[in-house]
């Protein structure tokens, strides 16, 4: 059985991803594509704030303007965060639990083509008549009415893409549910499994209210319905509660696992347990709980009425008390610790005081009657970005760094690290924090350019230099992923010294099937524990035995082709083109085909003998 560690031509490799069921191999390609899109969202941030550098400035027209908006809110939310965290979720999970593969492989596979195929025909739209321009949440209002396909695009992308975030979620649900290694209970599994756990809940009921929004939103442009046309007795504001019914409960979906690698980093480098274990399970329970109940706190404006305002707006104040919990627990976890400041250290340090001060703006916005002054100026910018990038994006970094080792068997440079550290983290708060002010001064969210002599412009060109500063940490990290991986030093299962959940008991990039033998887990920190009685590895639940592993498949890649072709037809076929239904035919064709090829196809993977197992590790130890 060969791994990509072993030499092997680029046609095979490409060959291998292609097919690969394997979670390990899948969570590669969520990092790659991920981070393909976190680039690209990156620069549409720069375009943006190029544009607003200076009064007056025509860098960019108003219409280009908007696409640049939405697509760079749409890439960073569906097609980089949540892309780049399932690549975590997948690489670690498994390992965190002692699986030796996750319950669904194919559908793993699945839900990576299907988020690939629907961001690729997202971004397509540049090259085809033009983006989307409705902003990132699409209002109705503004989406109905937009001219080309650009709306189209979004919406029938978003589908494919989203489909593919839903079974993945349901397929993690599952793995957490019933391949949890001997003796770890739920009350043993590490915080990152949990965060995974809950957050892979609340996509199970988010994901379903976006797909039907689209869906409306897909009849009303393509089929000539009405569900949101004021003017043929529909109603625009149900896109709005439908968005953020998944839109709300979607920004803790991100957030959770960011707390989760965070516990894990803080743990790690304080070299002690995390403090308030239980409470911190519970806190994140209940922020999955109450992600659901806020989601009107973006619709102040709307005309609710007191009654709903008031609701929604206790409601999210209510959410800051879990989250409050988490923060005091972090700060507990380093209080007496032997910490030691590692690259992803860093980042959890600084991830404190910045996700604080987005939780602080967030109370401020959540009083329905100040939000009246604060709704679409830039204040909300700050707000949400200091969440998102205070949160989210420096967790991904600091994920980046803590275990690319164990994904990648190889050492990203602590000195890089800390440079990209330094560049991304003050870019980030010279970029964000004087939006605050930009907003207060009175400037709105989603505008173009704005005139001199209005207070705007120094604030504006802050912002716009943090935006630099930010791109070159991005590059620098680059340059280190690079430099790493030509060097290829190769390093041992816990590089880092201070491991205590069960990934870094095993090889560094794992072997395919994970785990020889079934780790026993006799308490929290598991390899920890084993690690204080002096064992070199984990106590084993089993003998070596046979084990069954899933054959490889191109079907995923081919139903989710055929998906990606029928979208074309369905877009097209309002325009009256001659070729617009046959090609809806023929990609339904191959997507119902490779189906139905699937349920036919007699596929009960293949056994690694316990001899190959013991021949494994006799070449491991030459």
């Amino acid at each position: 059985m060969s791994t990509i560690a072993q030499k092997k031509g680029f046609g095979a490799v490409l060959w291998d991803y292609l097919t690969t069921v394997d979670h390990k191999k899948i969570a590669h390609l969520y990092l790659i594509a991920g981070g393909l899109f976190f680039i690209m969202g990156g620069i549409e941030a720069v375009l943006i704030r190029i544009q607003l550098a200076v009064p007056n400035n025509d860098f960019v027209s108003a219409g280009a303007f908007n696409e640049i908006i939405t697509m760079h809110g749409t890439t960073m939310i569906f097609l980089a965060a949540m892309p780049l965290l399932f690549a975590f979720m997948n690489a670690v999970m498994p390992l965190q639990i002692g699986a030796r593969d996750v319950a669904f492989p194919f559908v793993n596979a699945l839900g990576f083509w299907l988020f690939f195929f629907g961001g690729l025909f997202l971004n397509l739209s540049w090259f085809l008549g033009g983006a989307p321009d409705a902003g990132w949440t699409s209002y109705a209002s503004l989406s109905l009415h937009s001219k080309g396909h650009g709306i189209d695009f979004y919406v029938l992308g978003l589908q494919i893409a989203g489909l593919g975030t839903l079974i993945g979620g349901i397929n993690f649900l599952v793995t957490i549910i019933n391949m949890r290694a001997p003796g770890m209970t739920y009350m043993r599994m590490p915080l990152f499994t949990w965060t995974t756990f809950v957050a892979s809940a609340m996509i199970l009921f988010a994901f379903p209210p976006l797909t039907v929004g689209l869906t409306l939103m897909m009849f009303d442009r393509l089929f000539g319905a009405n569900f949101f046309d004021v003017t043929m007795g529909g109603n625009t504001i149900i896109w709005e509660h439908l968005f953020w019914v998944f839109g709300h409960p979607e920004v803790y979906i991100l957030i959770l696992p960011a707390f989760g690698i965070f516990s894990e980093i803080f743990s790690t480098f304080s070299r002690k347990r995390l403090f308030g274990y239980s409470s911190m399970v519970f806190a994140t329970v209940l922020i999955g709980f109450l992600g659901f109940m806020v989601w009107a706190h973006h619709m102040f404006t709307t005309g609710l009425g007191p009654v709903a305002n008031a609701i929604f707006a206790v409601a999210t104040m209510a959410i800051g008390v879990p989250t409050g919990i988490k923060i005091f627990n972090w700060l507990f976890t380093m209080w007496g610790g032997s910490v030691k400041f590692t690259t992803p250290m860093y980042y959890a340090f600084a991830f404190i005081p910045s996700f604080v001060m987005g939780g602080v703006t967030g109370v401020m916005v959540a009083t329905a009657a100040a939000d009246y002054q604060y709704h679409d100026t830039y204040f909300v910018v700050a707000h949400f970005h200091y969440v998102i990038v205070g949160g989210v994006v420096l967790a991904l970094l600091a994920g980046t760094h803590y275990w690319w080792p164990k994904m990648f068997g190889t050492m990203l440079n602590e000195t890089l690290g800390k440079i990209t550290f330094w560049l991304f983290f003050i870019g980030f708060h010279l970029t964000f924090f004087i939006q605050h002010f930009l907003g207060l001064w009175g400037m709105p969210r989603r505008v173009f350019t704005f005139l001199p002599g209005q207070g705007l412009d120094a604030g504006n060109l802050i912002s716009s230099v943090g935006a630099a500063f930010m791109s070159a940490g991005v590059m620098i990290l680059l340059i280190n992923i690079v430099v790493t991986q030509v060097k290829n030093v190769k390093v041992g299962n816990d590089p880092w010294g201070d491991g205590r959940t069960l990934e870094w008991a095993i090889a560094s990039p794992p072997p395919y099937y994970n785990f020889k033998q079934l780790p026993l887990v006799r308490g929290l920190d598991a390899y920890w524990l084993e690690k204080m009685e002096g064992k070199k590895g984990m106590t084993p639940a089993e003998p070596i035995g046979d084990i069954h592993m899933p054959n490889s498949s191109f079907i995923p890649f081919m139903i989710t082709l055929g998906l990606f072709i029928a979208a074309f037809g369905a877009m097209y076929h309002v325009n009256d083109k001659p070729w617009a239904i046959p090609l809806l035919i023929f990609g339904l064709a191959v997507t119902f085909g490779s189906m139905l090829v699937r349920s036919f196809k007699d596929d009960h993977g293949y056994h690694i003998h316990k001899e190959e197992l013991t021949q494994d590790e006799k070449g491991a130890k030459a």
